[in-house]
């Protein structure tokens, strides 16, 4: 008894490296499966870990030790209520800050500029006083300073004593670099000056953007909190600094829970290779198994045995992948910075940090996915009868149990139930387990599906006295469906996700193509500035656009950001001229919206983004009020329009509404129709004329749409390389799951040798079934991942993200992909079939003897 452990442990490793050396390239192919996939999905996780983790860290620096924050509901708010809160009793500190986006000339970016008391914040935020020279420690109170975090120096390419202009509505404000900041992180571009100097130069004489609060000892929290948002009203938001984490959370999320849902698809594919590996190995081993078995190995032995075959692939895969991926999330940071294209983490430089309970968790399901693979071969080689085993030919009827189509159906039909199901904490958990068992339904059909066919296929082709090639072809695919269903299995895995991923991302693209189309009616479009908000335009500047030679009408817009919730991200308020009986010639309005006639004459009507249903329950008709110059505001909602640019909200009102209500006359934008003959270049030319020409910026409808789909494919190169990653992988598995049953019928290639059949035949033999095999791998991959494109369309990018698009099929993309597929299966098949039947005819059949 001593010596069976030892002897068995003996035997375990002699069975499992036997098989490894015998088809090395096979589990070499599913170990890296499994480890692209751990590799891409701990690699994605890291990277945007730390950019959020640094992001956050940032926006929490720059409060300091504050306890509370008092923010407008817009950008600004009368600077009035800073001594009230001073002396509120429970308040040991009230700090005052100006935030702004100020706008640099020539840069795309904005900076990010406080305005503060060096007196005051030197007690509740140290690490933002400005540090100036020795023999000039005044200068943190000049008018004419600023500080800049070393990112931001060399962001602008200037330095201590250099000048650095800003731009203020269309003027030009210069100031001298007086020195750097106490203490900024890492790539932190920011910049400090006095707060009266910044609200004087910017021209927001009296008004604050928040004021932190320093709470006496012994107040508690959470009840002064509460008491002071009573207190204030829907104007102003308290909210504590921790609260930025929940607002990028809440922006991010969807963006970082879909990247990592993407990066599993290629680890989905591994499994299924490890699955027709380990299949195909019991197949191919089934009488030396049954030989075993009959020599004393009990079945939990061998269920055991083929299990730990699969383990080993999986935790060796796993640990692979946890050490490339970590190296691939350093070298991405170092390179490209932690922003994988969603531009929710910009201006950061993350480093990467090793998580264990992350690496754990991919770890874990590594493994479990490759154990998970080898269930079903593992428990057909323990329950198989070791007499019927040992008997050559009996080898598709180990697969018996996969022709059953009720596992199939049921997992389609939860999955159908499942795309009605609301999103969980604002996410589509549901769309993707639906996703996952339309995936594992469509696969558990196939052999059914390929024994129906092929079965049909075969009694015509018998019928009309077709060769002897294609009748032994269609003869072999419709006796062994099952085996075949394993290589069609790796087929449709693939090409399905390739086909829904393909189709969700032209259908996006073609909908954001059509809605730039929409947006951009105007011959130009004039800006004061391209990034920041500090540059606009003045009423007067506005009429000088509008009386320019060769204009026939101008429409100017308004952007202002709404804080509805502490815990969600500003909303973006638009003012611009709509007409309210038709909207729809303004606006890509979605559905139906109220009709004039039901507009009272003194109501205010507002268009909401399809973000604003979700995420704040508007609907069309209902009323709603908004927060706008200090005071709440009656709004009635008329309509809803989609917006592909602002994730978190967006309302659009009429510009002559928000000035009546604001008293705010300047303008972001401007949007230019020419009249008959006038041509884009002389319009601007005589733009650029006037007296503050310089301080604008044009674009023509066409580059700003060819901008806008840049930055759109650059947002999903991470996808794009995701899906490449997914093909690649099932194509290995294609072609790895071909060879292998190729060379598994060596004694049947022998026996037709033996009755006649030459090998030029068994070759074409070979490739009409790679052939047929893959064009119903791709014909059901084209219905399958048609399905799942529909749940990702109208299911989890509405959940995800709060917008609808429409459904477009790139058929020129998918048809070359086919194509490819199917010629790597025939070829496949014809380069193994040139091995398999290059032995001996009488020695591939001696083991029936």
């Amino acid at each position: 008894m001593t010596g069976a452990a030892p002897s068995r442990l003996l035997l375990n490793r002699w069975l499992m490296l036997g098989e490894w050396r015998a088809h090395p390239g096979r589990a070499l192919a599913a170990m890296l499966a499994i480890a692209l996939g751990v590799a891409l999905g701990f690699a994605i996780h890291l990277i945007n870990a730390a950019a959020f983790n640094e992001f956050s860290a940032a926006a929490r620096s720059l409060s300091g030790q504050a306890d509370l924050q008092v923010r407008g509901a817009q950008a600004f708010f009368d600077e009035a209520l800073y001594p009230r809160l001073a002396r509120q009793d429970g308040v040991a500190l009230a700090n005052p800050v100006l935030e702004l986006d100020a706008t640099v000339p020539g840069r795309e970016g904005a900076l990010k500029l406080l305005g503060i008391d060096p007196l005051r914040a030197a007690r509740i935020a140290p690490d933002l006083i400005g540090v100036p020279a020795p023999d000039r420690p005044f200068d943190t109170l000049a008018d004419d300073t600023i500080f800049l975090s070393p990112a931001a120096m060399a962001w602008l390419r200037v330095g201590q004593g250099g000048v650095l202009r800003l731009q203020s509505g269309t003027a030009i404000v210069p100031l001298r670099v007086a020195g750097g900041i106490a203490q900024a992180r890492p790539g932190q571009r920011i910049a400090v000056m006095d707060i009266g100097a910044a609200q004087w130069r910017f021209g927001r004489i009296g008004q604050l953007s928040r004021i932190d609060l320093k709470l006496s000892p012994g107040i508690d929290r959470a009840r002064f909190r509460q008491a002071l948002a009573g207190e204030l009203g829907g104007c102003c938001l308290v909210s504590e600094p921790r609260d930025q984490d929940t607002r990028s959370a809440n922006m991010s999320r969807a963006y970082r829970v879909n990247l990592n849902v993407l990066a599993l698809v290629a680890l989905f594919t591994g499994a299924f290779l490890v699955f027709s590996t380990q299949a195909l190995s019991v197949i191919r081993r089934r009488s030396q198994l049954a030989l075993l078995r009959v020599l004393g190995l009990t079945r939990r032995q061998l269920l055991a045995q083929i299990l730990a075959e699969g383990a080993v692939l999986g935790v060796t895969g796993s640990l692979l992948g946890l050490a490339a991926g970590y190296a691939m999330a350093a070298t991405a940071l170092r390179l490209f910075g932690g922003d994988l294209g969603g531009g929710y983490f910009p201006g950061v430089q993350p480093a990467v940090q090793f998580s264990p309970l992350a690496a754990l968790a991919f770890f874990i399901l590594g493994s479990g996915v490759a154990l998970l693979g080898c269930a079903s071969p593992a428990w057909e080689a323990a329950r198989a009868r070791p007499a019927a085993a040992l008997k050559a030919g009996s080898e598709d009827v180990a697969l018996s149990r996969l022709a059953s189509p009720w596992p199939g159906l049921a997992c389609i039909a939860l999955a159908v139930a499942l795309t009605q199901a609301p999103a969980v904490f604002e996410l589509p958990v549901f769309g993707y387990l639906a996703v996952a068992l339309l995936l594992v339904g469509g696969i558990a059909l196939m052999p059914r599906a390929a024994a129906l066919l092929f079965s049909r296929a075969a009694a015509a082709a018998g019928k009309r006295q077709a060769g002897a090639v294609p009748i032994l072809a269609l003869a072999r695919l419709a006796n062994a469906p099952n085996q075949a269903s394993i290589a069609l299995g790796g087929v449709l895995s693939s090409f399905s996700l390739m086909v829904a991923m393909a189709i969700m991302v032209a259908s996006f693209r073609v909908s954001v193509d059509d809605w730039l189309s929409h947006l951009l009616s105007a011959d130009l479009y004039v800006r004061s500035a391209s990034g920041g908000a500090t540059g606009s335009l003045r009423p007067e500047e506005q009429s000088a656009i509008a009386a320019t030679p060769g204009v026939a009408r101008a429409a100017f817009l308004r952007s202002t950001q709404l804080a509805l919730d502490p815990g969600r991200p500003p909303v973006t308020l638009i003012a611009r001229s709509i007409d309210a009986a038709r909207p729809e010639a303004t606006l890509p309005i979605v559905g139906t919206t109220l009709p004039a006639p039901h507009i009272a004459r003194d109501a205010v009507p507002v268009w909401v983004s399809e973000a604003m249903l979700d995420l704040y329950g508007y609907r069309v008709g209902m009323p709603a009020q908004l927060p706008l110059a200090g005071r709440t505001v009656e709004v009635l909602v008329a309509g809803v329009w989609r917006d592909y640019a602002r994730q978190s909200g967006a309302i659009q009102m009429r510009l002559a509404d928000y000035r009546a209500l604001t008293g705010d006359s300047e303008v972001n934008d401007a949007a230019l129709w020419l009249r008959p003959g006038t041509g884009v270049e002389q319009v601007e030319a005589a733009l650029r004329r006037l007296p503050f020409g310089a301080a604008l910026e044009f674009a023509e409808p066409g580059e700003i749409r060819a901008v806008s789909l840049k930055i759109f494919d650059r947002s999903f190169a991470v996808t794009y390389l995701l899906e490449l990653v997914a093909i690649v992988i099932g194509l290995f598995g294609v072609a790895a799951t071909f060879s292998a049953q190729t060379l598994a019928r060596a004694r049947e290639f022998g026996m037709l040798r033996h009755v006649g059949v030459t090998r030029r035949q068994i070759l074409s033999m070979l490739a009409a079934e790679g052939g047929a095999l893959t064009l119903l791998g791709i014909a059901s991959g084209f219905i399958l991942g048609g399905a799942i494109s529909l749940i990702l369309v109208y299911v989890v990018n509405p959940q995800s993200f709060h917008w609808t698009m429409q459904l477009h099929v790139p058929w020129t993309l998918l048809l070359t992909v086919a194509a490819l597929l199917l010629a790597a299966a025939a070829v496949t098949a014809l380069v193994a079939g040139r091995y398999a039947v290059s032995a001996d005819a009488v020695r591939a059949v001696r083991e029936d003897w």
